[in-house]
């Protein structure tokens, strides 16, 4: 037993001794470690001061010069391209270096009508639904189409979007704390439209400045336009006075803060419903001068596409200094395209040479540099959404545009042919130099269903989604409509 302690004893005093010698080292290594800091920080100190202004003056105008050079580089490739270089390469070739996952936009969920169809709407991200920025009225112009007709006008689907939108722009978490609210927010749920409108009046019987019952009835109960804008300017009215409450006392909770965005959002569909109204109604410098004020009111409320709105208006007014002038604001590159930016675009270049223009003439002498501006802006439109030139061309008859629209599918051809056609036939010629153009596109855009040169490959799955969107559909898909 000694002997084993005597070891043990042996074995801590050789470990203590290791500890103090380590100890030791370290203080000796300190000094050395600071003076080899000291020496590296003198160094760069000196370095630093021995800099001259001109150095900074070459690095200041070469970094301005290679910032330049790819900037200039970024500008040729997009304009021959259409798409940017950096955001490319970025995409195609650091994001799966780095393991990175491109976020898609959400895919639309439409009622299934079997598994296979239900699987390939899941996978087809590029199918997004957008609220259609010129749907009619449902009273007084989708109704009225039912009566004399007796057909529906609107799917099912489309209505039950119409609910979802009129469920997250109308109610809030707040809205139990008034009686009125509560019974609208139960409205906006009810799919049969008689029990909507009997909560809407109900509504107004609580509180006669609930505006989201005016809403409601202006949209459905009304059955002329004239009605529709009478309840509007009471929501408009009952709207502002809640609008502005909700502005004092925002910032007191969240709950608050939801509260003004819902308000916001019920006063600015009111104004743009009014300004449609007035445009309907033929008051057309009043309700242009209404969709001005509330893009300058509200300029970051883009959801609506309230210039889209103003872009048809001014072109009705033939205003087309105006409508240029709101296109170099809203097809810029950062911001989604549309059939009625694309298409108004080639309009106004087709304005211009279109009543001069003879296909006889130009295959003789060639195209001028307007023509040939012109007829790029036609493949560039076709480009987008090739279902366009068979409706302006009346060669595929119109229906009633739905409430929500596939952007490049039938639908948003539709709703944009459906109000732009006047527009067209109104510029003399402008139909010819479409007619003579449209058709040449797919055979000067090699593969136009894989590989377009201005935007992303077009999506096959649109008309399977539009047909849960429009109620009659006819040749709807683009490969049937090649030449």
């Amino acid at each position: 037993m000694a002997e084993s302690g005597g070891v043990g004893g042996g074995e801590a005093r050789c470990r203590r001794r290791l500890r103090r010698g380590a100890a030791g080292l370290a203080l000796l290594a300190a000094p050395a470690l600071l003076y080899a800091l000291r020496d590296r920080l003198a160094a760069v100190t000196v370095f630093l001061s021995t800099l001259t202004p001109k150095f900074y003056v070459a690095l200041t105008v070469t970094s301005s010069l290679i910032s330049g050079l790819i900037l200039g580089f970024e500008w040729w490739y997009f304009r021959k391209y259409g798409t940017s270089f950096i955001e490319q390469v970025s995409v195609s070739h650091l994001r799966p270096l780095i393991g990175g996952v491109e976020n898609s936009p959400p895919t639309p969920s439409f009622p299934a009508s079997n598994g296979e169809n239900e699987t390939n709407r899941q996978n087809l991200s590029e199918c997004k639904v957008w609220r259609n920025p010129l749907n009619l009225f449902r009273g007084a112009e989708y109704s009225r189409y039912t009566w004399v007709t007796g057909k529906e006008p609107l799917t099912y689907y489309d209505m039950n979007l119409s609910a979802q939108d009129h469920q997250t722009f109308f109610t809030c978490d707040t809205d139990s704390l008034r009686p009125s609210d509560t019974v609208m927010q139960k409205a906006w749920r009810e799919r049969n439209p008689q029990a909507r409108i009997k909560a809407a009046h109900q509504a107004l019987e609580l509180s006669n400045d609930c505006a989201t019952a005016y809403v409601l009835l202006a949209e459905e109960e009304a059955t002329t336009i004239v009605d529709a804008e009478k309840y509007f300017k009471q929501a408009l009215k009952a709207g502002e006075s809640v609008y502005r409450k909700s502005q004092n006392c925002h910032s007191q909770s969240p709950q608050h803060e939801a509260q003004l965005r819902r308000d916001t959002n019920v006063l600015v569909y009111v104004k743009r419903r009014l300004a449609m109204c007035a445009r309907k109604l033929g008051r057309i410098r009043e309700a242009a001068k209404m969709m001005r004020d509330l893009l300058k009111e509200f300029p970051l409320f883009s959801m609506l596409n309230i210039h889209e709105n103003l872009l048809e208006a001014l072109l009705e007014l033939q205003a087309y200094a105006e409508v240029q002038a709101v296109l170099a604001k809203y097809d810029d590159i950062s911001l989604p395209k549309s059939a009625a930016i694309c298409y108004t675009a080639a309009l106004l270049k087709a304005r211009a040479v279109s009543e001069r223009f003879s296909p006889e003439t130009a295959s003789k002498r060639g195209l001028s540099a307007a023509e040939i501006n012109a007829v790029e802006a036609i493949h560039r439109a076709v480009e987008f959404n090739p279902h366009v030139p068979k409706y302006l061309l009346e060669m595929k008859s119109l229906i009633l545009p739905p409430e929500h629209i596939l952007k490049r599918g039938d639908s948003e051809a539709v709703a944009y042919a459906f109000f732009h056609l006047q527009h067209w036939k109104r510029i003399e010629g402008a139909l010819n130099l479409l007619h003579c153009t449209w058709e040449g596109t797919f055979r000067m855009i090699p593969y136009p269903l894989e590989k377009g040169h201005l935007f992303y490959p077009y999506p096959t799955c649109t008309e399977t989604a539009d047909r849960e969107l429009l109620p009659i559909l006819r040749d709807s898909s683009v490969t049937l409509q090649l030449p």
